[in-house]
């Protein structure tokens, strides 16, 4: 494990830290004495980091749809750094896009992988000369939707589906260098994004044809109270910040790390269950026949 007093020395990138999982990880970082660039998309957010943290935390502009908003965040970084190189980073923004993929607007589609995907791996790409200076290590936030796909949720799950592929692959590629690519797949967590996923959701039904809600109406309303379940069934948002701080303190940090007992429970019994029956189970459970 990395001693407190080592982590001053260390600097980590944190996107998506205006809310959530990346806001708690920024705040906690910075207490333990990381050196944190928390990356923000509104002006607006930057207020409140700085309310909750030490002067170890740094808002970023960084919008990781924006190839030039990503080039200027990271001349910013490497002016403040200097010689030294970046210890991690963490891949975090991300967006929840619900509802039935036979009427998701194909826009929303996109939206859902341009934030979850494309934008990792650009903000990825720009940083890895800064990763291999300080022999970094890449943090890619996925979910147990990486693992398990559920109905009405096919646009966020295949975005993850495709981040753990991305991660697979840029772990074996980067392994001459020692730059470990680790995924951290918790279950659901309480933050914000299901609160916007569920708004757009809700936003969405209402601007689908009348067939789509002749077709869709009734399993929806069904799909949409499993959603909203109470917080207190939803994983806190400390269970997160706790592994992530793990994974930046281990030498030689494991591949996944999924949050969670029911977490990987579910993920290993849906791995060897049979499909038609993990089919019928997920149906079921939807209130579908």
């Amino acid at each position: 494990m990395i001693k407190s007093n080592e982590t001053n020395s260390k600097s980590v990138l944190i996107t998506g830290a205006s809310t959530g999982i990346g806001k708690a990880c920024a705040v906690h970082l910075s207490e333990l004495g990381y050196q944190v660039f928390a990356g923000i998309r509104q002006q607006k957010d930057e207020h409140d980091l700085l309310k909750t943290s030490n002067n170890g935390l740094i808002p970023v502009q960084l919008d990781v749809t924006d190839t030039g908003s990503i080039n200027e965040a990271a001349k910013m970084i490497q002016t403040t750094l200097g010689e030294r190189g970046l210890y991690a980073l963490v891949n975090n923004a991300g967006i929840a896009v619900s509802g039935p993929i036979e009427f998701i607007p194909i826009d929303d589609f996109r939206q859902q992988f341009e934030v979850n995907v494309i934008g990792q791996v650009a903000v990825t790409q720009t940083f890895l000369d800064l990763l291999r200076k300080a022999y970094g290590r890449i943090v890619n936030i996925s979910s147990i939707s990486g693992q398990i796909a559920l109905p009405f949720l096919g646009p966020y799950a295949s975005s993850k589906f495709a981040l753990e592929a991305i991660s697979d692959a840029l772990r074996v590629e980067l392994r001459p260098w020692g730059i470990p690519v680790i995924l951290i797949e918790p279950g659901r967590i309480a933050t914000p994004i299901w609160e916007k996923s569920l708004a757009r959701a809700d936003e969405n039904i209402r601007g689908l044809p009348p067939k789509g809600k002749e077709l869709y109406s009734q399993i929806i309303d069904y799909a949409r109270k499993s959603m909203t379940n109470p917080s207190r069934t939803m994983l806190s948002v400390e269970s997160v910040v706790r592994v992530v701080e793990q994974v930046l303190s281990v030498e030689n940090p494991r591949a996944r790390y999924a949050i969670g007992r029911k977490t990987s429970q579910r993920i290993l019994l849906f791995k060897i269950l049979p499909t038609r029956l993990r089919d019928k189970l997920m149906a079921r459970r939807m209130g579908m026949k």
